[in-house]
């Protein structure tokens, strides 16, 4: 038998166990938070005993477990793409480090506008094993039961249990936990599908209009009210959420300058804004993340299911299905912001560009940045953060290590090309949404194989913009691969399983250069009632090629534009691809500043002959 080191054997035992006496479970029973009772203050006072103490548990044994905004802790939360406010916290997970909250298959009911997680200054957070639910959602969901003989008024049914109202003087309110509601910002749903209405613009009730409610028997109500061009069919149902500044202050989780994050087995079944924002951060997993609506509902969020901005490392999602949110189910992108003035000395004064990014740390000493031309929203020169000073939300300085000789001329801004992260997403399930399945601009790698996308308008948008939302990043490298699309576009207009184009608003011009590189979309099923494929607009590096595009009867047939349209782009690849069951060839659309197609072997797919009409939009 070889000699044993004692002193060594000694040391490293010693630091073995004291690594595992470090390690706490904490059963929070012990600390009076129980269900039925409000959980919000012991639940802060526990997590500020536990401090920066690392690798701490938080158990939680089975139940309900109710949390109030009362006695929560407040503090002001600048939040992107929400409205900033003072925010009450149930869980201010703040500096912490390898902390775990297992919820232990419990449902955490929140009332009010309280914000349930907050991350900030942390790493090595785990969330797992909870639903997140609201005593009372945010939304209203009214039921179209009746027309009535004039064509002027419908009559609805309302469950007042799930979402209270109040009827004064004629005006409809729904009663909140210390708020009340008008009918607002509103979207048609068909409970037969969980989906918006095909077409749904067409019912808008624009609350703009005078509009007049009227008490009926039980919980019926009749509405006389202006329509966009139709009253809503009876059978489905109005879905009304409040307008801003006040329907986007309440996400599920919100996670800033943190790392190292796994959110494991939870589910969000509501939230006044997202599921979950995160904003410069780093490593993120979600598995087994679902955003649903109950039983008793047809939404689950506000906005996205999850939404990613500034962030780096990799995001990776896998099993995670998203459903019935009345936004997009991610969205994985940066921010320009504008630069007003360079003043010398290498200092330069911005603005945050979009008002739900005001607050947002764009960047800081070290992160290497991008002077972008604005009105080509193409590249003009690298440099180096020396250091930013904040001036308020909206405004700040940042100072760089080098400048050229002489500034560019024009409108300029600025993107962060240090937080972009890298993006996996397999075997995720994300469908029946208002808007998109996925929103994908990062310059990391990108692959999104074997996942399930149904939404109302675009599968996957990759898109870009320097003048509206300000969300940045022409992709370098995407790889959309072995995916299930189904039905995208039921809006009824023309929404395609991939398109590619930044967006520019009349004063901006496409420059020199392609803005998006290298999308592969490739062996994708598509059933569609539209004939729809792809969709490109200043992309350099396209293979189209081994998808099945296969009718679908579940909407009426729409064979309005294009099945394939290309713009101001260049190295197309269009092949093997089939287009099966719909009468009549796909047509390919190339407009005349695309170069260097490559169309072969393609089943029922064809270019458009060169005198055809473009149809208009």
């Amino acid at each position: 038998m070889s000699k044993i080191n004692l002193k060594n054997f000694l040391i490293s035992g010693f630091c073995l166990s004291t690594a595992l006496a470090n390690a706490r479970d904490i059963n929070v029973a012990d600390f009076g938070i129980i269900p039925g009772k409000d959980a919000s203050l012991p639940l802060n006072e526990l997590i500020l005993s536990v401090g920066d103490e690392p690798d701490v548990t938080l158990i939680f044994p089975k139940g309900d477990y109710d949390f109030y905004p009362d006695r929560a802790l407040e503090k002001y939360r600048a939040v992107a793409n929400h409205d900033n406010s003072l925010k009450r916290i149930a869980f201010p997970l703040m500096d912490c480090k390898n902390i775990t909250i297992n919820g232990g298959d419990s449902r955490f009911i929140f009332h009010g506008r309280i914000v349930p997680f907050v991350l900030d200054g942390s790493s090595g957070v785990t969330l797992k094993n909870f639903s997140i639910d609201w005593k009372r959602p945010f939304q209203s969901e009214l039921k179209v039961v009746e027309h009535s003989a004039n064509g002027k008024a419908i009559t609805v049914e309302i469950d007042s249990d799930e979402f209270p109202y109040t009827i004064e003087k004629g005006q409809i309110l729904f009663d909140h936990y210390d708020w009340q509601d008008p009918i607002a910002t509103n979207i048609l749903f068909d409970p037969k599908t969980r989906s918006p209405m095909h077409e749904t613009r067409d019912y808008s009730l624009n609350p703009r209009h005078p509009m007049s409610a009227k008490k009926l028997d039980g919980n019926r109500v009749e509405l006389t009210a202006s329509f966009s061009k139709k009253l809503p069919p009876v059978g489905s149902v109005i879905v009304t959420y409040g307008s801003h500044p006040t329907s986007r202050l309440a996400p599920a989780i919100h996670a800033s300058d943190s790392k190292d994050i796994i959110i494991d087995n939870v589910t969000v079944y509501a939230a006044g804004g997202m599921g979950l924002i995160a904003e410069r951060c780093e490593n993120l997993k979600l598995d087994h993340m679902v955003v649903t609506s109950t039983d008793k509902r047809l939404i689950s969020t506000r906005a996205d299911a999850t939404h990613f901005i500034g962030c780096k490392g990799t995001i990776e999602l896998e099993h995670c299905l998203f459903e019935h949110m009345l936004d997009d189910g991610i969205n994985v992108h940066g921010a320009y912001v504008i630069i007003d003035e360079y003043l010398g000395q290498k200092n330069f004064l911005c603005t945050i560009s979009h008002f739900q990014q005001w607050g947002l740390t764009f960047a800081e000493a070290g992160d290497k940045i991008m002077v972008m031309d604005r009105s080509t929203v193409l590249p003009l020169f690298e440099g180096t953060v020396e250091s930013v000073r904040p001036i308020n939300e909206k405004h700040f300085m940042v100072t760089l290590e080098n400048v050229p000789a002489e500034i560019p001329q024009g409108p300029l801004s600025m993107e962060n090309m240090t937080w972009y992260p890298d993006l996996v997403m397999t075997h995720n399930v994300i469908r029946e949404n208002r808007a998109r399945s996925a929103l994908i601009t990062t310059k990391g790698k990108v692959t999104v194989t074997e996942n399930y996308f149904s939404s109302q308008m675009h599968g996957i948008l990759i898109e870009g913009d320097n003048n509206v939302w300000y969300e940045s990043g022409a992709v370098e490298d995407v790889t959309i691969a072995n995916n299930t699309f189904v039905n995208i576009g039921y809006e009824g207009a023309d929404r395609y399983p991939l398109y590619a184009s930044p967006l520019l608003n009349d004063e901006q011009r496409f420059g020199d250069g392609r803005y998006h590189r290298n999308i592969n979309f490739t062996g994708n099923s598509i059933k569609s009632f539209n004939g729809l494929i792809a969709y490109s607009n200043s992309v350099e590096g396209l293979n189209i090629s081994d998808n099945t595009i296969e009718l679908s009867s579940d909407y009426p047939a729409a064979r309005d534009f294009p099945s394939i349209d290309l713009h101001y782009s260049d190295k197309v690849t269009i092949k093997g691809n089939k287009f099966i069951g719909f009468g009549e060839s796909g047509t390919i659309r190339i407009s005349g500043d695309t170069e260097n197609v490559t169309i072969e072997q393609n089943e029922n797919l064809q270019q458009e002959k060169a005198n055809q009409p473009a149809p208009s939009k």
